[in-house]
């Protein structure tokens, strides 16, 4: 577990997320981060839950209709 510290930016709090966890998350200035509430806290994640849902139901509909893709590749 990490400390990170608040800060002012102008006219409102930030915070200073250290190099080492931005290359962890794989992501740099100006890439976009969501925060989910869970009971334990909040969770912060370079991920997007509903890009993920959508990404399943695309998996499943795939996987629904491969032979119909398997046809249309030919």
């Amino acid at each position: 577990m990490s400390t990170l510290k608040l800060t002012s930016i102008g006219t409102s709090t930030g915070v200073i997320i250290p190099k080492e966890m931005l290359n962890r998350m794989k992501v740099g200035r100006g890439d976009l981060l969501h925060v989910a509430e869970t009971p334990g806290g909040y969770v912060i994640s370079p991920y997007d839950p509903a890009v993920a849902a959508q990404v399943e139901a695309g998996r499943e509909f795939m996987k629904e209709y491969r032979d119909t893709f398997k046809v249309l590749a030919e």
